[in-house]
């Protein structure tokens, strides 16, 4: 009889790789230890994606469409700042795999489309050009993902990870009311026009870094 494709088979492999990497890193993620974990062949795996760094473009691009779902429904910043630490909480793995190394090449690349989301959600708030609040929305990102790294890594449960999770939508909150009232102190320097983030292909950090080391 003939076999049949497997329609799990993509989300096993993905799901696999995941893991691996937030285990062991780059050495834990083999192609032929992907495949064992999957329950598959290891040439069925290269069927799919050439090589390692091909898995791990297909597994942060599959982990930001679902973050983006995720992210789409909510109604104000708060709700998706909850609904951000609830799906990094529950795709711990995949979540770490998807910021390591997320301002190099090629993932600085890539589209981040829940940041741009997330922004755009902030301008709406406060008034203005989405790109102005590139700076805020790197702050409101860094408390976002500082609580939920504390809370994967640390390994926080029960009362604890609820605590940690609504501190961190309290801070979000405050910095926000704080940039409404004109409140908000922006210590220098101030935000370069040549760094750019998560703009695709038109994303850039290198230049500034550049221009920071001949400043030394």
């Amino acid at each position: 009889m003939p076999r049949h494709p497997d329609p799990d088979l993509e989300r096993r492999i993905l799901e696999a790789a995941s893991r691996l990497w937030a285990r062991g890193g780059e050495k834990a993620l083999t192609m032929r230890s992907v495949a064992k974990m999957a329950g598959t062949t290891t040439p069925t795996v290269y069927e799919r994606y050439r090589h390692r760094d091909d898995l791990l473009s297909a597994l942060r691009i599959e982990t930001r469409r679902q973050l983006f779902e995720t992210l789409t429904p909510a109604r104000t910043l708060r709700h998706s700042a909850e609904r951000y630490l609830q799906f990094a909480l529950r795709h711990s793995h995949a979540y770490e795999v998807l910021f390591d190394g997320v301002a190099q090449p090629p993932s600085l690349y890539e589209a981040w489309p829940s940041f741009r989301l997330l922004r755009e959600r902030v301008a709406k708030e406060l008034g203005g050009n989405p790109r102005q609040y590139t700076r805020l929305m790197l702050a409101l990102w860094s408390l976002m993902h500082g609580a939920a790294m504390l809370t994967i890594r640390g390994r926080f449960e029960g009362a604890l990870r609820i605590q940690a999770v609504h501190a961190c939508l309290d801070a979000l909150d405050a910095v926000l009311y704080a940039a409404k009232s004109k409140h908000l102190h922006q210590s220098e320097p101030k935000w370069p026009s040549n760094l750019i983030l998560g703009e695709g292909k038109q994303s850039r950090v290198d230049s500034v870094r550049v221009r920071s080391r001949k400043s030394r």
